[in-house]
């Protein structure tokens, strides 16, 4: 990381890791889920749930087969995961996406452009190569959502809190439907859209 130009903080438990937060407040927090004297969920759930914290974006590191902790670590508010073994250039290239998302949010733009895809939220419109493309309010509404926060895995259950105002997870099937069929209206600008299997979806950023 220091070799990347970074400056790095280093906490060896959860409790020391947590006052460092607080204390010094750094642009992003990589977080392992194995930690000794206070769990690393328990670490994320206590950052996000701070004023002083919550805005600090986290990286998660996580056993590859641990698949739940994944999914709970969004739900506490995590940004993205990295799982071991990792290689150092895939660590820094998280990072980094993530210090742009965080300096340039997309949040609040009302026109955002990724290659030929164009989303006019104030119109709700979406064209792609100046052709309109007809979405369905709820269709429009995920899309945003999705690019809104963009590079940020989200699971089933927030796009459901999000877009359809639930969270019953029987619901989840219906976030899948809507999914396929955004992908087939929005042809090759589809392949944005990633699915992780086992915890949701992620609209990509470009390649590296």
């Amino acid at each position: 990381m220091k070799q990347s130009g970074f400056k790095v903080l280093k906490a060896l438990d959860g409790p020391s890791g947590l006052e460092r937060a607080k204390k010094e407040r750094p642009d992003l927090i990589i977080l392992d889920l194995m930690l000794p004297g206070m769990d690393g969920k328990d670490v994320c759930r206590a950052i996000k749930s701070n004023s002083l914290t919550q805005s600090i974006p986290i990286l998660m590191l996580t056993a590859k087969t641990e698949e739940m902790d994944r999914v709970i670590g969004f739900e506490l508010g995590a940004d993205d995961y990295v799982t071991k073994p990792f290689s150092p250039r895939e660590l820094i290239l998280r990072v980094k996406a993530i210090l742009r998302r965080k300096e340039s949010p997309l949040d609040d733009q009302q026109v955002i452009q990724i290659d030929d895809l164009l989303i006019d939220r104030e119109r709700h419109r979406v064209t792609i190569k100046d052709r309109s493309v007809h979405l369905t309010h709820t269709e429009f509404k995920l899309l945003v959502e999705l690019v809104s926060r963009r590079g940020r895995i989200q699971t089933r259950e927030h796009l459901l809190n999000k877009v359809w105002g639930y969270t019953y997870e029987g619901y989840a099937r219906t976030v899948d439907t809507h999914i396929r069929r955004l992908r087939e209206k929005l042809g090759s600008c589809g392949n944005y859209i990633e699915t992780l299997r086992g915890v949701g979806y992620r609209f990509r950023e470009e390649e590296e």
